[in-house]
């Protein structure tokens, strides 16, 4: 068995909306029928005999080593800790080669998972000495996927905003994650949001500081001042009275902090401490417990009392004995990543055994409660009691009074108090600190009582009840017509006066302004343009090429438009063989259609208008034809149909009517264009799906310039010396078929084509073209460039002269080498009342040289004789 390629699937694929690891696997002989492989399932299931079922038959076909692959990622994967449940093994026309598409929740997680899978079955595959350690490689998966996902206090939220179906993207490694898109996105740093000022933070890191800004707000706080040297410290101590807590005046999560100090050495001890993360402060010890009360907006929604580490002696272990028996709850881990974290006996730890008289191996009497640290963060090994609704109304306004005052939107306000029932001025409590990016794992998992939904109340924070983050997205796809269906609803968008980002095989364009160019067609430019703060309304041409690669790059829109199939384009390529294997990769568009949303669909294309069975929303059929079946039946039903009535658009659900006259639309040429009044349909019916009015879809349609600049390469028109001059990007036969078409309605003395062929198309794709172009041009000038895609020098050209054979109306064909020299021999064949197609390879070149010869002719023509 070999894995010849591998990809990551981001988003929302061929085989499902999970992401996946997808893999190209060949198998050979009988590898391609476990069952004939003489002892290998039962190697296999002494190697790791959690694997799970195998069935001796999947879909009609023997199991497969394939299939094997697609169970062993899968479930090394679960079994980690990963929440997967989808695999799936498709078998391609080529004899032992399969796809195989496993689900990951971490990217690393699931190419690691797919690698071990495969040394799995290697090792089973091995008649004697196979070896795999299957719990090695579950403590590696397990390592690996904590080290990668996202902690408990990030994960919460994200989590809250999944429930709230408001979209995700994470951003760095770390703990940076945007949610929503465009100009509705927020983003957070773990538990810090974007409207936080940097200033605020500053203020919570500078403890002093914070101390007498909630002291002149009337929270109550320990006397304490900033100290220089460890006798400043005492001399500090003295005057504020002992007991007394060392810490840094600049810190977080615990560190250097040191509390109940009574005597010179203690406090000498703690100096040397805090001094490594920078200024020192003493402050009054405050006798009582440790309150975390969490603030988000204005309202207090979480609360836990903090215990430092701690053992109980059972007469018999020491120390050391009862810290390993504790850490031995699957709860703590290393770091954050877990609810709770494990006892270190470091230093401090030690010292704190020494100041009871006792060692790591000393032996507590039974019952005996051994504190192992002063302060009680759960980063140190310290457990959570939730006190929430326990908390007095005084106590939580003190709480939300701290956090305003600092200007924190999610704040941990560390109080210390004999219990949150009573106000903290009557029991001589006070808030000892104020902590920006709080930890929520107390919260979100307590070691003892209810955990509470904090990641939910970040959210409502960020977005109002009933919003979702989203942007309208259109996603447009199909055979032909994409890019120019593409640039006409994105001008509606603009119409409506939304600032808009588009990405299609031209470019990326943000309010007008072009920021990328080239075949932006796939995710990448998609989640780029959704990132934009500045994009009110997305408009997306999705192309095969990119959903192969990566899958979408959103996770749903809001109207899904495929223009057409046909006969395909591409076929062959990335084992897409057939017209309903490309109908199957575009309904991925139709797929992840919002619940609200619409897919709007070519009628007169069976292959697209069964992509209706398939859209989450609802369906808006298009075709030129009123009376075709599909149309019928759609319009009986009242339900959204757009078609043409003579000379005009008409959109009709039930009995309401809104016509649009076709000589309004300039792009259609009165109609006569049937190619480009596909385009309009599909364009309107897109508009009126996202709820756009009829004013600005008129008057946008109006308004919308089919010309180099606007749609390049898509019927450009243009005049050169009293003939007409068309360039075109078709390449595909249903494209010269409506060339054909448009070319038919348009008046010349003799018509002429410019044409070459992609190398990486089918011989009767190439040969096809040049049959259909034939029966319609005079001249037919062939030409090779440069990139031959994988075809030997000239064999493109023999294939299009091949299709030529036979030819009705061609009289005359050139070949040349060249795009740019075939352009300008067309031209200078050309006289006044001819007609020229040129279809173009290198859009924005050939445009730019077709723009300079006939500037070039005009300043000629121009010039006195």
């Amino acid at each position: 068995m070999e894995v010849t390629r591998i990809r990551a699937l981001r988003g929302p694929n061929l085989w499902s909306r999970h992401t996946s690891i997808e893999a190209v696997v060949t198998c050979r002989g009988d590898e391609n029928a476990v069952g004939r492989l003489d002892g290998f399932e039962t190697r296999l299931r002494s190697l790791f005999p959690t694997i799970g079922e195998l069935h001796p038959m999947v879909l009609g076909q023997p199991l497969a080593l394939a299939h094997v692959l697609e169970n062993a990622a899968l479930a090394l994967q679960s079994q980690a800790g990963s929440a997967v449940v989808f695999g799936h093994t498709a078998r391609t026309l080529e004899d032992g080669v399969y796809q195989v598409a496993v689900q990951y929740g971490e990217e690393a997680v699931g190419r690691r998972a797919v690698a071990l899978a495969v040394e799995l079955i290697d090792a089973a595959l091995q008649v004697e000495g196979a070896t795999f350690d299957a719990a090695a490689a579950l403590a590696e998966l397990r390592d690996l996927d904590e080290s990668e996902r996202l902690g408990p206090s990030t994960g919460s939220i994200v989590d809250a905003a999944t429930a709230r179906g408001i979209p995700h993207r994470r951003l760095t490694r770390g703990s940076l994650v945007q949610f929503g898109w465009g100009v509705q996105q927020r983003r957070i740093q773990a538990a810090e949001v974007d409207s936080t000022s940097g200033v605020s933070e500053a203020i919570a890191q500078d403890k002093e500081l914070t101390k007498q800004l909630l002291d002149a707000a009337g929270v109550p706080v320990p006397r304490g001042r900033p100290v220089t040297s460890a006798e400043d410290g005492w001399a500090a101590a003295q005057d504020i009275g002992l007991p007394v807590v060392v810490k840094p005046q600049d810190g977080n999560q615990g560190k250097g902090v040191t509390v109940n100090i009574v005597t010179r050495e203690q406090l000498d001890a703690a100096y040397a401490s805090a001094a490594e993360y920078g200024e020192v402060m003493v402050e009054k010890f405050l006798p009582g417990f440790d309150y975390r009360l969490l603030v988000v907006g204005d309202r207090l929604v979480a609360a836990a009392r903090r215990d430092p580490p701690q053992v109980i002696g059972d007469g018999s272990s020491t120390v050391q004995q009862l810290v390993d028996a504790v850490n031995l709850d699957p709860r703590r881990g290393e770091g954050h990543a877990t609810s709770l974290t494990k006892i270190r006996l470091d230093a401090i730890a030690v010292g704190r055994l020494e100041s009871l008289g006792m060692t790591p191996a000393s032996v507590p009497a039974l019952g005996q409660r051994v504190v192992l640290r002063n302060n009680a963060n759960l980063s140190t090994g310290g457990t959570a009691t939730d006190v929430t609704d326990t908390v007095h109304p005084e106590v939580a306004a003190r709480a939300v009074d701290a956090a305003k005052m600092v200007g924190l939107h999610i704040c941990g306000v560390d109080m210390v108090c004999e219990n949150v029932l009573r106000p903290l001025e009557e029991q001589h409590g006070g808030v000892v600190e104020v902590n920006a990016a709080p930890g929520l794992r107390m919260h979100i998992s307590p070691s003892f009582g209810r955990g509470r939904d904090v990641g939910a109340a970040v959210m409502d924070t960020l977005f109002a009840h009933g919003d979702d983050g989203r942007i309208p997205v259109v996603a447009v796809t199909g055979t032909n017509g994409k890019t120019t269906t593409a640039r006409l609803v994105n001008h509606l968008f603009m119409a409506s006066g939304l600032r808009t980002g588009m990405t299609n095989t031209d470019g990326v364009w943000v309010d007008g302004r072009q920021t990328d160019s080239g075949d932006c067609s796939g995710p990448k430019s998609a989640r780029n343009v959704l990132m934009h703060p500045d994009v009110e309304a997305a408009v997306f041409e999705v192309a095969r090429g990119g959903v192969l690669r990566e899958g979408l790059g959103f996770d749903r829109c809001e109207v899904a438009v495929v223009t057409n199939i046909g006969s395909g384009d591409h076929l062959g390529l990335s084992y897409i063989t057939t017209v309903e294997d490309l109908a199957m990769l575009k309904r991925v568009v139709v797929r992840n259609v919002a619940e609200h949303g619409f897919a709007v669909l070519n009628a007169a294309d069976p292959n697209v208008a069964a992509m209706t069975a398939s859209c989450p929303g609802g369906t808006i059929f298009f075709t030129a034809d009123r009376q075709h079946p599909v149309m019928a039946t759609h319009r009986a039903q009242g339900k959204r149909t757009v078609y043409i009535d003579h000379d005009t658009l008409v959109a009709a659900e039930g009995s309401w009517r809104e016509r649009v006259p076709l000589r309004d639309v300039p792009i259609t040429r009165n109609g006569t264009l049937p190619f480009q009044v596909e385009n309009v349909m599909a364009a309107v019916a897109a508009a009126w799906a996202v709820g756009m009015d009829w004013d600005t879809i008129r008057s946008g349609l109006a308004s919308f310039k089919n010309d180099a600049a606007g749609v390049p390469g898509r019927f450009n028109m243009m005049e050169y010396r009293g003939a007409t001059v068309i360039a075109d990007y078709g390449h595909n036969t249903d494209a010269m078929k409506a060339l054909v078409a448009a070319v038919d309605t348009l008046p010349a003395a003799r018509r002429s084509v410019v044409i070459s062929g992609a190398g990486d198309r089918r011989d009767s794709d190439i040969t096809d073209q040049t049959a259909i172009l034939g029966e319609a041009f005079d001249d037919v000038i062939l030409y090779q460039d440069a990139a031959q895609r994988g075809r030997a020098d000239g064999e493109v050209m023999a294939l299009l002269r091949q299709g030529l054979q036979g030819a009705g109306r061609t009289r005359h064909i050139e070949e040349i080498r060249g795009e740019f020299i075939a352009i300008d021999t067309a031209l200078e064949r050309l006289r006044p009342g001819d007609l020229a197609l040129v279809l173009v390879d290198q859009v924005e070149e050939a445009l730019a040289h077709l723009a300079r010869r006939i500037a070039e002719a005009s300043a000629t023509a121009a010039a006195p004789a």
